[in-house]
């Protein structure tokens, strides 16, 4: 497989994480999980509210993901978003994650796909260009 297409099909894969937590699971609430994990942490007085505004974020960082804007930025901001919230659950909530502890495994594996994906595929890209 090409290094660019390789390169596209990632980006796209992880925008689609993004789109599928804030849209699906958090605006929509088809995984009410997500706001008990909210509410656990910062109180049930605005746990929707808030959950709805963690979705709109995740949202906006898949539109952020696929416009490739300031992508290294974007990339350092997944991974410390990704890292900073998992170890949160990982320590408050584990008893609410789908597969408890277990979940810092898959959280881990999403980093060093957006790690490789910006890191060295996209200087691969360039560098055939």
């Amino acid at each position: 497989m090409k290094i660019r297409k390789l390169y596209k099909i990632l980006t796209f894969c992880i925008a689609t994480v993004w789109i599928v937590n804030g849209l699906f699971c958090k605006v929509l609430d088809l995984v009410p999980r997500h706001e008990q994990i909210v509410a656990q942490i910062l109180g049930d007085d605005y746990s929707k509210a808030l959950t709805i505004l963690i979705g709109l974020s995740e949202i906006l960082m898949a539109i952020w993901v696929l416009s490739k804007f300031k992508s290294r930025l974007n990339a350092i901001a997944q991974i410390g978003i990704v890292g900073l919230m998992n170890t949160l659950e990982f320590i408050l909530v584990p008893d609410l994650l789908l597969w408890g502890k277990l979940n810092s495994l898959f959280a881990f594996l999403f980093i060093l796909v957006v790690y490789f994906n910006e890191f060295y595929l996209k200087k691969k890209t360039t560098q055939q260009t």
